[in-house]
């Protein structure tokens, strides 16, 4: 049994014991609802509805509102979401203690999601900076390095307090080097490596379209910045490294973030990696333009090609903040 966890890439079952993730590993190059995840904000106050300015249509969530939200959603086809959780009133330190502490939003809600929706695929964001008061992705040293060994334990303990609480999926998103063997080692040290599949935001690049997202969440760094983990966005070969590096250490699934202009990336690592699901971020600032690209019927068909361009460059699966529209969209290519 234990040369079975030396050699991650024999490790299969945490890819496809879900319906949802069943039918990832069935590419092709249409666009149905297994192929879209939504995002979602996870406020501490359970009651709360916040829109968000700088994104049209997008709000923040308590869980008693989100619920009714998600339902409606499910009933249309969605199958699957990633929540990130958002803390505004529980304090902030240099550890992140709040990322999964029983008062964390996403700890808190997720027996509740699991059991008002038990179809829905429920991924969580992995990350530190949320919740560290100098909103870095990892821990610090005493100069303001990034303390790695330190990044990582800690990193793979809020993951599997996310597993232990319900989520099917844990997302790493803070781009630390062997976060995905610390995470899948903790996975299986409890057992719940063929319950808990592991999606590694694997080229994840230091973008300037992060912006209203780094402001719904309240996660932008309070010193410096993230391009000493984040990779250049001029760089096909760490992106090409970075991805390897994951598949070793026994990630299910890849992502790419942004989308559209890395779209390259996306086929590079398709045809790097053609063995795993491909995610692929449509992230905040793609969102916002494609909002201002005119009106309501622009609006859709602008989002549709975009999608498709996606989808055709490798993507099996595409977050975006887009779900809702999408959702209604195929419904009405159905009915027609």
């Amino acid at each position: 049994m234990n040369q079975l966890f030396l050699s991650p890439e024999h490790v299969l079952q945490g890819g496809y014991f879900h319906a949802t993730l069943r039918k990832l590993q069935e590419p092709n190059v249409s666009i149905e609802p297994h192929n879209i995840m939504y995002p979602v904000f996870l406020l501490e106050n359970d009651d709360a509805v916040q829109p968000v300015a700088s994104m049209p249509n997008v709000s923040r969530y308590g869980i008693n509102q989100l619920i009714p939200v998600l339902t409606d959603l499910v009933n249309k086809g969605l199958r699957s979401i990633l929540i990130f959780g958002i803390v505004t009133n529980l304090p902030k330190d240099a550890s992140g203690t709040n990322a999964d502490s029983p008062d964390n939003p996403v700890i808190r809600a997720l027996p509740k999601l699991r059991a008002a929706l038990p179809s829905l695929l429920i991924a969580c964001d992995v990350c530190l900076c949320p919740y560290t008061s100098h909103g870095h992705c990892g821990l610090l040293t005493p100069n303001g390095a990034i303390d790695h060994a330190a990044s990582v334990r800690r990193i793979a303990e809020v993951a599997l307090s996310y597993a232990k609480a319900g989520a099917q999926i844990v997302a790493p998103s803070d781009m630390m080097d062997n976060r995905i063997k610390a995470i899948k080692d903790a996975l299986v040290s409890c057992k719940l490596q063929n319950q808990v599949a592991v999606l590694s935001y694997s080229c994840k690049f230091a973008s300037s379209m992060y912006g209203p997202f780094r402001d719904t969440m309240k996660s932008s760094p309070m010193e410096g910045d993230r391009k000493c983990y984040q990779l250049p966005p001029g760089s096909s070969g760490l992106a090409a490294r970075a991805a390897a590096r994951d598949v070793a250490e026994g990630a299910d699934f890849l992502m790419v973030k942004p989308g559209l202009p890395y779209l390259d990336i996306v086929r590079q690592t398709k045809d790097q990696f053609p063995q795993h699901p491909l995610f692929i971020y449509q992230v905040s600032g793609e969102y916002s333009m494609i909002c201002k690209s005119g009106d309501k019927k622009e609006v859709e068909t602008v989002l549709m090609e975009t999608l498709t361009c996606m989808r055709r460059a490798g993507a099996d699966c595409i977050i975006t903040y887009f779900a809702p529209l999408i959702l209604s969209l195929i419904s009405d290519e159905q009915k027609q």
